[in-house]
Order: C-alpha cells, then structure tokens, then sequence
C-alpha cells in the first residue's frame, strides 16, 4: 500500500523538498578541483540547519556523514572524507532534509572543471531517464510504466541499469513503500495514486550495471568494471495528471 498524503501532509513535503533543492543549487559552485568531499559535506550540513531542518542521512542505519558524495565509480553511498576532488572527475551528491517531520530526498551528479564526453553525456542521459520516467507519473498508470521508461532510454543509449539500488516511497520515513526500481515491465505494479509521494533515482553506469559493496565500511557502492556512475533524484508527488516535483 503506498500512503496517500493529505494536502497539509503535502505542504510540509514541499518545504522539506524546497530546501532539498536550494542545497544543491547552493553546494554547485563549490564543486571544483581542490576542494574534499568532507569540506562540502559540513558545508551541506551547515546549510540544511540554518533553515531549522536536520540532515536526513545523518546517522541514518549508521551512515556517518550528512550528505552521500560518490565519485567517478562509486554509484552512491559515498561517504565523505579528505579526499581531494580532481579534474576531468564526476561527483554524485545525494542530500536529504527533514523539516516538521517530513524529508525530502534529491541527487545530481556535477563535473569538476572539464569532464570528457563521455562523462558529460552519462550525465546528461541519466537526467533525461528520470524525465523519461516522470512523463509517465499520474493517477492510474502503473510503478512499472515508470520503471520501464527509465529502462528503456538508459539501455537505448547503450548504459548499464543499476538493479540492486532503487528509488522508495517517502513522507515520514525517508525510505517509504513501494520501492521504485529503474527497470521494470510497462503494464505491472501498483496503481498511482494522486497524493503519493516517491523519491525517483535513476543510477546509471557508463559500463556494466553490475555493483559492489565496500567490504570494509558497508556503504560504498561501486561499478565492478570500475566504469562512472551518475545519479539524479528528485522527491516528487503524484498528481491527477502529471507530477509535482519538489526538489528543483
């Protein structure tokens, strides 16, 4: 069953989204050659508190940091620390805010400095999946619509799917019934519902969809053929015909 929300369960998700949203814009600029991922993270986290929220990933299951920073390889999960980003890499931030009880959830991948072509298309191709995805987001169409389209157009451009890492309901909880997988059949699984709320997030790998998990922290998750991931999330609600999307 996937939680309808009342319009003032709705609003609170929208001020969680906002802030969400305005984190990543406000992080953007500072992602350049020289800086850690530890220093953006304390920048995040400093940034998420000073509208009243609390960093919804903070100590979560565990997770030791504010904010998932993953780089090149690293799918998502990656744990902030002193390493230096450098030129030519990607770098997928994935922030969540909880504001009056409710969380927002959203992820972009940036460049640092200039990234090869291939880099920027992966980005660029990953962004379109979600838009792909959420073109198919009303009351009455089905979770694998949704799905598929993601599927489809990563695969078309001949990227590698993610299949054990997928996007969740969200309201109270940050992870919330039903999970949204980025792969799926056209046709099958629930019914939307207007007043759902979903985090959808493609992750897409430049090469083989096949991942790891660090043995030695738990969380990081890499390509296993050491190709780049990108990630794009956004918190979204389900409307009578179309999508809301609350993180942008």
């Amino acid at each position: 069953m996937i939680a309808v929300k009342t319009e003032e369960q709705l609003e609170k998700m929208r001020a969680a989204g906002k802030i969400v949203g305005d984190t990543l814009r406000y992080i953007e600029p500072f992602v350049k050659p020289g800086i850690s991922t530890l220093e953006l993270n304390s920048m995040i986290e400093e940034y998420i508190r000073s509208f009243g929220a609390i960093p919804s990933f903070k100590n979560y299951n565990g997770f030791p940091a504010a904010s998932c920073i993953s780089v090149d390889d690293v799918v998502v999960h990656g744990i902030p620390s002193l390493r230096v980003l450098k030129e030519g890499e990607i770098v997928s931030i994935d922030v969540g805010a909880l504001l009056d009880g409710y969380h927002g959830d959203a992820a972009r991948t940036f460049p640092v400095g200039k990234i090869s072509p291939e880099k920027e298309r992966l980005i660029e191709v990953t962004r379109e999946c979600f838009f792909e995805g959420i073109a198919k987001v009303r009351q009455g169409a089905r979770l694998g619509d949704v799905s598929h389209a993601i599927q489809v157009h990563a695969e078309k451009h001949g990227y590698g799917v993610v299949r054990e890492m997928v996007g969740h309901g969200i309201g109270t909880h940050l992870h919330e019934p039903p999970d949204v997988p980025n792969y799926g059949v056209a046709g099958s699984g629930p019914r939307l519902v207007a007043g759902n709320c979903l985090a959808i997030e493609p992750m897409i790998n430049l090469g083989s969809p096949r991942i790891s998990i660090d043995a030695k922290d738990g969380w990081t998750c890499r390509t296993r053929d050491g190709s780049p991931s990108a990630h794009y999330e956004n918190t979204i609600i389900v409307r009578e015909d179309d999508a809301e999307i609350l993180t942008l």
